[in-house]
């Protein structure tokens, strides 16, 4: 097993663990460091494939068939989801929705976890300081 093959096994094996933990723990508040963490992580992964393959390789990957075009439609489709998802929350704690959407429409999971991120810590510190969410 190569790298790659161990790198989408691994990504593969993580994410069914955090599939498990939502539905078994059910928890009602996300992890701002987290969200924070991952954002970085996959910011940094991806500034390395950029630096060794190019920006031009995700135009490649997606544009050279059939199973390419699907696995964009995908993501567009999920960052439409979680967008329509967060947004009425980010609303709420008066975080700027129109230029976290185009950085998540620039970006996509990037984006995605960043605003996740931002979202997370003002709920959690308008909870902390016993208010709502409110306008944090």
């Amino acid at each position: 097993m190569d790298i790659l093959q161990f790198t989408f096994v691994a990504v593969l094996v993580v994410g069914a663990l955090a599939i498990v933990y939502i539905l078994a723990a059910k928890p009602t508040s996300g992890n701002a460091t987290l969200a924070a963490m991952l954002a970085g992580g996959f910011g940094a992964y991806t500034a390395i494939q950029i630096a060794q393959e190019g920006v031009m390789m995700f135009w490649t990957n997606h544009t050279v068939n059939l199973t390419g075009i699907q696995v964009w439609w995908d993501l567009v489709m999920c960052v439409i989801v979680a967008l329509f998802f967060i947004a009425p929350r980010a609303r709420k704690v008066g975080m700027n929705v129109p230029l976290w959407a185009l950085f998540a429409a620039c970006t996509a999971s990037i984006g995605l976890l960043a605003m996740c991120a931002r979202l997370f810590w003002l709920e959690n510190h308008a909870e902390a300081a016993g208010g709502s969410p409110a306008k944090a």
